[in-house]
């Protein structure tokens, strides 16, 4: 599993959650913005926050990491 798969899991959890990206952030901590840049692909969260993000989305870290299918 390259970075690139495992960041567009993560986008598409965000994406299927149905938040807003402000909703998001202000739940896990950091900037809309910061949030934003997730979905771009331009950063990847750190552990703490990815931690955060999987708890909020409902989604296993497993699964973004891709070490399970689901």
């Amino acid at each position: 599993m390259t970075l690139k798969e495992i960041q567009k899991r993560l986008r598409e959890s965000i994406k299927l959650s149905g938040l807003l990206q402000k909703t998001i952030a202000k739940e896990i901590g950091v900037s809309a913005q910061t949030v934003s840049k997730y979905m771009c692909e331009d950063i990847f969260p750190a552990l703490d926050t990815l931690a955060k993000l999987c708890k909020l989305l409902d989604v296993k870290a497993d699964y973004i990491l891709g070490i399970s299918p689901y």
